[in-house]
């Protein structure tokens, strides 16, 4: 696998404490980005009360190269202990953007969340993007699909978190 490198600029206001996007094993996709809180939110965390969202600063920026973007997705383990995800899961970050990193959390569980300073909040995965060209066409090749959209290939077997089959 090739590598990539990615310039990183720590911005003034981030916590020198806080480690740079690091991968938690040695298998790991993601990178995991920590929430560099400013100000009192740094001592008393950032409060996501259930259906609210907010931008946590991530105290970087980055120069993705052409061709790169970078996604951010959330982390399984607060998904399912807190409901705390992404609510533009995947993020894209363009190659083209040179501001700070956010990460645009949402908690979608039934109590409060509290972010803390230095908390891991999302993987970051850097992928290669294809240059496309469209074509006009007054046909598209034939499948056996076709059209069928949502749900048509099935759901299989479902259950809720409780082990109750889902509807199907």
């Amino acid at each position: 696998m090739k590598s990539v490198k990615i310039p990183i600029q720590v911005l003034p206001e981030r916590d020198p404490a806080l480690p740079l996007p690091e991968c938690a094993t040695p298998g790991a996709a993601g990178r995991d980005v920590s929430a560099n809180l400013n100000g009192a939110l740094r001592e008393s965390g950032l409060r996501l009360p259930p259906g609210e969202r907010d931008v946590v600063p991530t105290g970087f920026a980055l120069a993705i190269p052409t061709g790169f973007e970078v996604q951010l997705r959330p982390r399984s383990g607060l998904a399912r202990r807190y409901g705390l995800t992404l609510l533009n899961s995947p993020a894209t970050i363009d190659s083209d953007y040179r501001g700070e990193i956010g990460v645009l959390l949402i908690n979608l569980g039934k109590e409060d969340v509290i972010v803390t300073h230095g908390m891991r909040i999302a993987q970051m995965i850097v992928v290669a993007v294809a240059t496309v060209e469209f074509e006009l066409t007054t046909e598209l090749g034939a499948t056996a699909r076709g059209t069928d959209g949502f749900g048509s290939t099935g759901v299989g077997s479902l259950s809720s978190p409780s082990g109750r089959p889902l509807p199907s």
